[in-house]
C-alpha cells in the first residue's frame, strides 16, 4: 500500500479523535434533540390527543422561529451576557443559557400537555423553538471558529452524526416512552437528555475570536457610510456603530465577495434546496398513524433504521464531495430529495400491511413493511443532500461574522418550508395524502433548476491551482 495514503488515513482517524470533534459530537446531540420533539414528534402526540390534522400543521408556524433566528443572530454574536461572558466566553454563555430554557421548556410541555391547555401548549412550543434555535447559532458559530477551514469537513460531518443520534432519541424513544408510559413520562425524560448539551457546554473551550485588518477597515467604512447619511454623532453614535459592525457589515460582506446576480443565486439556492423535504414534515407521523401503523412500528423503521441509513447517506455525501465537488453533490442531492417524496404518494396509497419474518436460527421475530422501502429512500436522499447543503453553506460564511451570516443561510434554508407546512394539514383535508405528496415533489423542481445554474461558478470545494 502507499506510504502517502496510508498516512493520510492515519491522520484523518487523528483528526477524529480531537477533543473538538468529540465536543461537536456531542454539540450535535444536543441540538438534533429538541428538533422532532416540536415537530415529527409533537405531531404524533397531537394527532394521539385527537386535535385535527388542520391545527398540527399549524403548529408548523412554531417553526418558523428556527427560520428567523437570524434577526437575533447579531445580538449573540456581539453582545455579552452580563458575568457569564466573562465566566465562558461568548459562545459557550450564550449555549448554556439556551440549553437551560431547552431542559425546562421541555418540563412544561410534560406537565402541561395539549389535551388540557391547548394555547399554553403551543406557548411552550414556540418558547423551545427560540431556545433550539438560539443554540443551533451558538453551536454553528463555535464549530466553524473552533478549528481550521481544513477540519470544516470532517467537523460538519461528526455534528451530523450527532444530530440524527439525537433524533433516534427523540424520535424512536420518545415514542417507544410514549407507547408503554405516557407522553408526559416521555417528555420528561428527554429533557433530562439535555444534560448531553449542558455538561458539554462547560467542559469545552471558548474559541479566539478574530477580525483581519480588512474587515476591521470596510466596518469603518461601513459605519461612516451609515453615520453620515442619518446624521448621528454622540451618544447615538455608540449603538449605530454596534448596530452598523453587527448587523449591517455581514450583509454587506456577502453581497461584496459575491457580487449581486451570484449572491441572489445562492440565497435562492439556500431558501429553495429543502423545501420538498420541510414541507410534508408534519404530515409523515399522522399518515403512518392513519394507515394503521403502530407508534412502536413506527419508531423501530422511521426513527432508528431511519435514521442509520440517514447517517450512512452523510457519509457517502462527505465521500463523494470530497472526489467530484460540491456543485454536483447538490445537483444530486436535490434530485434525491424531491424524487423521493413520491414514495409517500406511494405508499398513501396501500394500506399498512405488516408482515414477520423469522431468520430461524434465532428466536426473533422482525416486522417489516412497504415503509421500510419509503424511510430507505426518503432519509438516504435526506442525509445525502444536508451533508452537501450545510458543507456548501459553511464555504460561503466569513468567519468574522461566523454566527450571523450561517444563521442567515440556516434561516433561509428552513423558512419557506415551515410557511408552506402550515398549510399541509389542510392540503391534506382538501385533496387527500397521494396527491399531496405529488404536489411536495414538484417543489423541489426549482432547487434542481438553481443548482444547475450553480455550475457556471467556481466549486468552493476544489482548491484552485
Amino acid at each position: 500500500m502507499n506510504t502517502g495514503t496510508q498516512s493520510q488515513r492515519g491522520q484523518v482517524l487523528k483528526n477524529y479523535l480531537r477533543r473538538e470533534v468529540l465536543a461537536i459530537l456531542l454539540l450535535g446531540f444536543s441540538a438534533g434533540l429538541p428538533y422532532l420533539l416540536i415537530f415529527a414528534t409533537l405531531s404524533a402526540w397531537l394527532r394521539d390527543a385527537g386535535v385535527s390534522r388542520t391545527v398540527i400543521g399549524y403548529f408548523a408556524w412554531v417553526g418558523i422561529t428556527l427560520s428567523i433566528k437570524f434577526l437575533w443572530a447579531p445580538v449573540v454574536d456581539r453582545s455579552p451576557l452580563p458575568w457569564l461572558d466573562k465566566k465562558l466566553g461568548r459562545r459557550r454563555s450564550w449555549m448554556l443559557i439556551s440549553q437551560i430554557l431547552l431542559a425546562a421548556g421541555l418540563l412544561a410541555m410534560a406537565a402541561t400537555g395539549p389535551a388540557d391547555n391547548l394555547p399554553a401548549f403551543a406557548a411552550l412550543a414556540l418558547v423551545m423553538a427560540f431556545s433550539s434555535a438560539t443554540q443551533d447559532i451558538c453551536i454553528d458559530a463555535w464549530r466553524i471558529e473552533i478549528v481550521p477551514v481544513d477540519l470544516q469537513g470532517i467537523m460538519s460531518s461528526t455534528y451530523i452524526i450527532g444530530y440524527r443520534l439525537a433524533m433516534i432519541v427523540s424520535g424512536a424513544v420518545a415514542l417507544y416512552l410514549a407507547q408503554y408510559f405516557s407522553w408526559s413520562f416521555s417528555y420528561a425524560v428527554m429533557s433530562s437528555c439535555m444534560l448531553v448539551g449542558l455538561i458539554t457546554t462547560l467542559w469545552i473551550r471558548e474559541p479566539a475570536r478574530r477580525t483581519d485588518k480588512e474587515t476591521e477597515i470596510k466596518e469603518n467604512q461601513t459605519y461612516r457610510m451609515v453615520a453620515a447619511s442619518m446624521g448621528i454623532s454622540g451618544d447615538r453614535a455608540g449603538f449605530l456603530h454596534w448596530f452598523s459592525t453587527a448587523v449591517i457589515s455581514p450583509f454587506t460582506d456577502f453581497f461584496s465577495r459575491n457580487g449581486l446576480r451570484k449572491a441572489a443565486l445562492v440565497l435562492s439556492l439556500v431558501a429553495l434546496y429543502k423545501l420538498s423535504d420541510i414541507s410534508m414534515l408534519m404530515m409523515a407521523n399522522p399518515l403512518y398513524l392513519d394507515l394503521g401503523f403502530s407508534k412502536v412500528h413506527i419508531a423501530n423503521i422511521t426513527k432508528i433504521y431511519g435514521i442509520v441509513v440517514t447517517i450512512f447517506g452523510a457519509v457517502v455525501s462527505g465521500m463523494l464531495i470530497v472526489r467530484y465537488g460540491l456543485r454536483l453533490i447538490l445537483l444530486m442531492g436535490a434530485i434525491l430529495v424531491s424524487g423521493t417524496s413520491l414514495l409517500f404518494a406511494w405508499l398513501a396509497g396501500l394500506p399498512a400491511e405488516i408482515w414477520v419474518f423469522n431468520p430461524g436460527f434465532i428466536d426473533l421475530n422482525i416486522e417489516y413493511s412497504r415503509l421500510l422501502i419509503v424511510i430507505t429512500g426518503d432519509n438516504f436522499s435526506n442525509g445525502f443532500a444536508a451533508t452537501a447543503l450545510v458543507a456548501y453553506m459553511s464555504s460561503l460564511t466569513n468567519r468574522a461574522y461566523t454566527a450571523t451570516q450561517f444563521a442567515l443561510f440556516s434561516s433561509l434554508m428552513t423558512l419557506p418550508g415551515k410557511i408552506i407546512s402550515g398549510f399541509s394539514g389542510r392540503i391534506v383535508d382538501s385533496i387527500g395524502y397521494e396527491l399531496f405528496f405529488i404536489y411536495v415533489a414538484l417543489l423541489g423542481v426549482p432547487a434542481i433548476v438553481l443548482c444547475a445554474m450553480n455550475f457556471r461558478y467556481p466549486d468552493p470545494a476544489v482548491k484552485p491551482p
